[in-house]
């Protein structure tokens, strides 16, 4: 079975800490259960999130988010085979947006959009280096 790793941006609706722990419950149940690890990065004005995982488990994970209300803009920016996961351990990290991620400003001129896939992969790297390390 082959995995991917999928990273998406969306807008949030609403959003508020009830909203993102809402998020953050279902996303563990449903990605425990469906094999599938990967880490949320989010504040008022963007979620980017990393999926990884087998194929169809991701794929179908993406379509749910993609219908949720609690998200507007959702967009496909990263799709791609991996060998190993980022984030083996956690069914959903979660990640208030660091310093050196982009601005409020940079979000709404389009920055996340114009980011390479490499740049986006990055962020996620980081991340998953600093999980590894505070462990």
């Amino acid at each position: 079975m082959g995995l991917i790793q999928l990273i998406y941006a969306s807008r949030p609706f609403g959003f508020d800490d009830a909203m993102l722990n809402g998020i953050l419950l279902t996303a563990r149940a449903c990605n425990t259960r469906d094999e599938i690890t990967g880490a949320l990065i989010c504040r008022a004005d963007i979620y980017l999130q990393l999926l990884e995982g087998p194929d169809a488990a991701v794929e179908a994970a993406y379509v749910r988010i993609a219908r949720d209300d609690r998200h507007l803009e959702v967009r496909r920016l990263v799709t791609a085979r991996i060998e190993t996961r980022l984030f083996p351990g956690w069914a959903m990290r979660d990640d208030p947006a660091q310093s050196w991620m982009w601005s409020q400003e940079d979000v709404a001129a389009g920055a996340i959009d114009r980011a390479s896939p490499e740049e986006l992969v990055s962020v996620f790297t980081r991340l998953a280096e600093q999980t590894l390390a505070s462990r």
